[in-house]
């Protein structure tokens, strides 16, 4: 599998705000429509590198939860987070922000690390058959509904 998604969307709000926003992951059920937020965990409060955080996710009936570790937290400029369940390395979704005055290019970038076994599997388990395509779908929803929040 191990394919790569990015959408981009240009958003009326300063960078910094912007990666305030989408580091802060138990929020991120406020813009995703299949994550639902989560919980700083193992005493972390925020996104600092080797921060972990326990994700829940949904899709129709199907519930799961990931653990996730924060790789890159660069205010205004990128975040990113690895994926895992349980051993299995799952994806690493990161968020660069290019500023240009009032204005910013937000890139979500999801990059699939699952083996071919593991996907098949969790396409079964939460009724997802494309994850590319969804992710894709997602990823740009998540973008508007984002956008939609600070350009009011």
């Amino acid at each position: 599998m191990f394919e790569q998604i990015s959408v981009e969307r240009t958003i009326r709000a300063e960078s910094g705000e912007l990666y305030d926003l989408v580091s802060d992951l138990p929020r991120m059920g406020e813009w995703s429509p299949e994550n639902t937020g989560g919980t700083w965990v193992n005493g972390a409060e925020g996104p600092v590198v080797g921060a972990r955080f326990k994700g829940s996710n949904r899709n129709g009936w199907a519930r799961w939860s990931t653990n996730v570790v924060v790789t890159a937290a660069d205010p205004g400029r990128r975040f990113s987070f690895d994926v895992t369940y349980g051993p299995l390395k799952i994806a690493n979704w990161e968020y660069r922000f290019e500023p240009d005055g009032a204005m910013t290019k937000v890139i979500e970038t999801w990059t699939d690390h699952r083996p071919a076994l593991v996907g098949t599997a969790a396409s079964w388990i939460v009724g997802i058959f494309d994850r590319p395509a969804r992710n894709r779908q997602n990823m740009e929803a998540t973008l508007a509904e984002l956008a939609a929040s600070v350009e009011v």
